[in-house]
């Protein structure tokens, strides 16, 4: 009544009048007629003192019970609001009293208030009601007792639902659904036998996974042998919904059980796997990863679908939930690739304590309903164990439900008891087809338990003795299972056994023929190959990269290039821009290009357009590059009256590439992820994330370190991802000064840094990743253009300016852009006489305009300064070359304007070490000291050091 009283014509007094005749009718008559015939007695008399037009009790039970029950009389008008009212608190509340823990330790509450004061206000009524537009039952009418035990049977049974956070239409269809719809519906004999057949292999595989390797760590499914079923349904159902992908990300715990099981992995290469053999051909340069991180990819049949779907499972490192932004970023390659979204979906598994305790999760599911992140709705499946390794759900979340933060995004939350299959293979069916339909994300919380601790051989009873003398009592959830389908006559004892063993003599076959394995290139390049493929699908043509080969020229033809840098400025003729953009950026770009004086954001629009014409795609993210932080590029203009965007480089050309750019929540680890995942798909997109300063890449970390310095050594998987981070000394702190690029350095795998190492100095084909400092636009064109052209995959992380954007030296003429050019490593001084230098100093990036001036002011002119663009791979030949052409010199000096605990003086002083230790005794150190911070947070302090540095150079 409160929630729908809205009578215009009523004056407040009324309303206020009958709500308290309504309460002390509640208090004063217990039973649902005397509470009728109250309001009868009292109404008439009430409207007469106030000189309005009577009413009868039945239009009063009309107006103050809703339009819904207006056609019925007042008792049963009443009855039905009150049912009315009973059905939205179990729809609401019921999942407190649902039996959710296989274990039974964590009793449901069977006395939730508002349920009970609901059932109270109607349990006196024995007369079958109308139920029309109070719940979604098959029958007309019920009697309140039945519709309790329905209620009870489907909100408080083995599942439990959390909806009533969603849109209007998404709760009316949810509560359809499990009321009448797809959980209502019984399952055939088929299905049954099928659930079956999945929980006996998972237990069948963990046991004789137990038996023939007692001392691994498998991270077992035992406990949760439901997540089989579910996931074949998640698949089988996605199918059916004409879903052609699905790219899924997953943890360490079931993911053997699923490979083997569902995912056509080839058990013999499993356990060649764990006998300690590589997955990675002999001549594939790699290390491996553990067997727990093993992906696969294959193709699935089901029979009520039409088409097969292409499964994608990808590898995932052991820090958990860091996988779920890549997947998302797989997926929405897929999806654009394709050009139809509803045919790839994105499936994650999670497990509960890291769904409620990992920073990404939340950095993910942000991204839910962002435009240039969505994926149409994720389905996630939480394999809850109800422990995060020793630590309970009182001490590893702050919530009653480790899915509680999905309510955040309106994410619908069905809880389900593990060994309830039946129950697990509905609510999967209900998610996907809620995604389906929707296009929002969706979470099952599969409530189980780990039978034995988080490896197996941890003991568990260290620290949770309760739980593990319950689950040591507990009979398995497949054996549960089978005892059910024998009572309904589906099975026999002898079928069972007839199943288990014909799965375990298939095992022992494998693990006998896994001696005969090998792995080759040519296996692992194979489609039909169902183990660790590469090279496979859209990476066809490419090469492993020790194989690969560098472009001879990504130069482009002068005339096409200021065609391009015009085209990205141009705009429809009823576009208006800033007036300001007008003057510094379309006018001031034109008139670089006629004064052939190219600045940094042309250089980018060149290099860009110039690919996109090529074919190729590109997609730059992170935060603010629509614009630039430093309101630089304008790839996205807006219009001043109507704020409608406009991206010229999506303009060039009929059949130029995918161009998109937009800007990302404030996120860096979720949008890293992405991004990385992104560029795993297809070799000719080119997936940009751009910081917003270099300094905040390190809350990205993981992604940097687990996937993007190793995926490829660990996993065969190339990633052409670039990593541009805004670096320069300028006095603006220690959080906007420093790309952290010595980090970076730090994870180049260069055989160099040994001084020792006597051999060739290495090549990009032989080193995880590119870092490049480039001083010039020329330069940071070609870089873009080589990141492209290359025929194998590295990422590229580019230590990019700030001050150089609109610096008056830094700009090119287009004629270094020109075929026959190409990216300059190192750029050598042209400015000095060789004969005269007694002084060599290298240094990277701006820096270098800042020594040029003093050199002059000083006419220090026996000074050369070399520039190393790029910093990994170290390019030792070249500095080789250029210090031959000093015969005279004296000393070489490094000088940088990061501290010496930072910069690249670390990680180039090895190497450095053999090209001058016999001649000059070693490479000497200008810039500044050791600190802490990664600059200081003064600007007076700056300004002094930086003079300290740039006349140290000259001085040392």
């Amino acid at each position: 009544y409160q929630r729908r009283v809205a009578w215009g014509w009523i004056d407040l007094r009324f309303t206020m009048f009958v709500r308290q005749l309504q309460k002390a009718a509640r208090r004063l008559a217990p039973s649902t007629a005397l509470r009728v015939a109250a309001l009868r007695q009292v109404t008439p008399s009430f409207c007469r003192c106030q000189s309005v037009r009577p009413f009868s009790a039945h239009t009063v039970a009309q107006r103050s019970l809703g339009v819904e029950h207006a056609q019925y009389p007042a008792e049963t008008a009443l009855v039905r609001a009150n049912l009315t009212k009973l059905v939205q608190v179990y729809r609401v509340q019921g999942h407190l009293r649902a039996d959710l823990d296989p274990l039974g330790l964590q009793t449901p509450s069977r006395n939730v208030a508002d349920i009970d004061h609901a059932r109270a206000s109607v349990m006196d009524v024995s007369e079958p009601v109308p139920v029309e537009g109070v719940m979604n039952l098959s029958e007309e009418s019920a009697t309140v007792q039945q519709i309790v035990d329905r209620l009870e049977s489907i909100y408080c049974g083995k599942i439990g639902y959390e909806f009533a956070h969603l849109e209007q239409s998404e709760r009316e269809w949810f509560a359809e659904q499990v009321e009448a719809g797809v959980m209502a519906a019984p399952l055939t004999p088929a299905e049954k036998r099928n659930i079956h057949t999945l929980l006996t292999m998972s237990e069948t595989f963990d046991h004789f996974m137990q038996k023939k390797f007692a001392t691994f760590k498998r991270y077992a499914l035992e406990g949760n042998e439901s997540m089989m079923p579910a996931v074949d349904t998640i698949f089988s159902r996605a199918a059916q919904h004409n879903v052609e992908n699905v790219v899924l990300g997953m943890p360490h715990r079931g993911r053997l059980n699923l490979l083997v099981g569902l995912l056509d992995y080839p058990a013999r290469n499993l356990f060649r796997k764990i006998k300690g053999f590589s997955d990675i051909p002999a001549d594939v340069p790699g290390l491996c990863d553990v067997v727990s991180h093993i992906a696969c990819s294959t193709d699935k049949r089901f029979s009520a679908a039409s088409k097969p779907i292409h499964v994608s499972l990808l590898h995932n490192p052991s820090h958990l939930e860091a996988v779920n932004p890549v997947s998302l970023g797989k997926t929405r390659a897929k999806q654009e690739d394709s050009g139809a979204a509803a045919k790839t979906l994105c499936v994650q598994l999670h497990g509960d304590a890291a769904f409620s305790g990992q920073g990404v999760v939340h950095e993910t599911l942000m991204m839910a309903n962002l435009p240039n992140f969505t994926v149409g709705g994720a389905v996630h499946l939480v394999v809850n164990n109800q422990l995060g390794f020793t630590t309970t759900p009182v001490d590893g979340r702050s919530m009653r439900y480790c899915s509680d933060a999905c309510k955040a995004i309106g994410m619908p939350i069905i809880h389900v008891n593990s060994d309830s299959p039946e129950d697990v293979v509905k609510a999967c069916r209900l998610a996907v087809d809620y995604q389906a339909k929707f296009h929002k994300d969706v979470l099952i919380d599969m409530i189980g338990y780990r039978r034995h601790g988080h490896n197996e051989v941890d003991e568990p009873s260290f620290t949770q003795p309760r739980m593990y003398k319950q689950v040591r009592q507990q009979k398995s959830s497949p054996s549960k299972y089978a005892e059910q389908l024998k009572e309904e006559g589906l099975t026999t004892d002898e079928s069972i056994a007839k199943l288990t063993a014909r799965f375990d003599s298939f095992l022992e076959a494998e693990l006998q023929s896994m001696p005969n394995v090998t792995v080759t290139k040519d296996e692992v390049t194979s489609e039909s190959f169902k183990g660790n493929r590469s090279l496979t699908g859209k990476w066809k043509g490419m090469v492993f990269s020790n194989e690969g080969v560098e472009p001879s020229s990504t130069g482009v033809d002068a005339e096409e290039l200021k065609q391009i840098a015009i085209a990205s400025v141009q705009i429809p003729p009823n576009f208006e821009p800033h007036q300001r953009l007008l003057r510094t950026h379309i006018q001031a770009r034109v008139k670089s290009v006629s004064d052939d004086q190219i600045d940094w954001a042309t250089a980018e629009a060149m290099a860009w357009g110039s690919l996109l014409k090529q074919g190729y795609n590109i997609r730059l993210s992170g935060q603010d590059v629509e614009r630039g932080t430093f309101s630089q590029r304008h790839a996205l203009l807006v219009d001043q009256r109507t704020e409608a965007d406009y991206v010229p480089l999506q303009q060039l050309s009929q059949n130029q590439g995918r161009f998109s750019v937009g800007n990302s929540h404030l996120s860096e680890f979720g949008v890293v992820g992405f991004e990385y995942g992104y560029s795993l798909e297809n070799p000719k997109t080119l997936a940009i994330w751009e910081a917003q300063f270099g300094d905040f890449n390190n809350t990205a970390q993981v992604i940097i370190d687990q996937f993007m310095s190793g995926g490829e050594s660990k996993w065969m998987r190339q990633s052409g991802m670039v990593m541009m981070l805004p670096h320069g000394f300028d006095g603006a702190g220690p959080e906007h000064s420093s790309s952290r690029m010595e980090r970076f350095l730090q994870l180049i795998d260069t055989p160099a840094l040994d001084r020792e190492y006597t051999g060739p100095f290495p090549t990009a084909q032989q080193l995880n990743m590119s870092i490049v400092n480039p001083s010039t636009p020329a330069n940071y064109f070609h870089v873009m253009r080589r990141q492209m052209l290359r025929n194998f995959r590295k990422p590229l992380v580019v230590i990019a300016p700030k001050t150089l954007l609109r610096h008056a030296m830094a700009v090119s003429p287009v004629k270094d852009m020109q075929p026959g050019t190409s990216f300059l490593p190192v750029i050598g001084d042209r400015t000095v006489n060789p004969e005269q230098v007694r002084r060599v100093v290298f240094c990277s990036g701006k820096i270098y305009y800042d020594l040029v001036k003093e050199r002059e002011a000083s006419k220090h002119h026996d000074t050369a300064l070399i520039r190393i663009e790029e910093l990994a791979p170290f390019p030792g030949d070249i500095v080789s070359q250029e210090l031959s052409r000093y015969s005279r010199a004296e000393k070489v000096i490094w000088l940088q304007e990061e501290p010496l605990n930072a910069g690249a003086f670390l990680y180039l002083e090895p190497q450095f070490h053999r090209l001058v230790s016999s001649k000059f005794g070693g490479i000497h150190y200008v810039g500044r000291p050791a600190i802490a911070l990664p600059a200081t947070g003064t600007v007076v302090q700056h300004q002094a050091e930086h003079v300290s540095v740039v006349k140290g150079c000259f001085s040392a």
